[in-house]
């Protein structure tokens, strides 16, 4: 429900971020056809997805004018650190490791609804509502003449 009110009611940011939570799941359930789930040991199907996420999603909060990004952001990073985690303590429980891996991810729709409802208020108070960052060049311009 959360990705289908970011794409009819969201701005372009909301999309790109239902967009990323699309391929994500699309990438999972491909990857469930070919590799069975195991979490004995370092899951390298879904680092590859938590990777390809953050990564995303990281590029999103740089240059999205919205906040929520970096919320997201970071939720996203977290299933990297279980990866990372798991690398480190082979023995570590499986279902730790599973949890740490998938109980971020919870919170990114229910984020993704919060950050569309208020892009919607903004439309509604304001009339408009940036989706981009406009003041990249300009920061870096001013950095290097300070």
């Amino acid at each position: 429900m959360a990705i289908g009110y970011a794409i009819w009611k969201g701005g372009m940011p909301e999309r790109a971020m239902a967009a990323i939570l699309i391929a994500m799941a699309l990438m999972d359930q491909a990857l469930h056809l070919f590799i069975p789930a195991h979490f004995a040991t370092v899951d390298t199907g879904h680092l590859a997805i938590d990777l390809f996420a953050a990564a995303s999603t990281i590029s999103l909060a740089i240059v999205a004018h919205r906040f929520w990004p970096m919320v997201a952001a970071v939720l996203q990073i977290l299933p990297l650190l279980a990866h990372f985690s798991r690398a480190l303590d082979l023995s570590m429980h499986p279902i730790a490791y599973l949890t740490m891996q998938v109980a971020s991810s919870w919170l990114l729709p229910p984020l993704l609804a919060l950050g569309t409802w208020r892009h919607r208020l903004r439309l509604q108070r304001n009339g408009s509502d940036p989706s981009w960052q406009t003041s990249l060049k300009s920061s870096s311009r001013s950095m290097e003449t300070s």
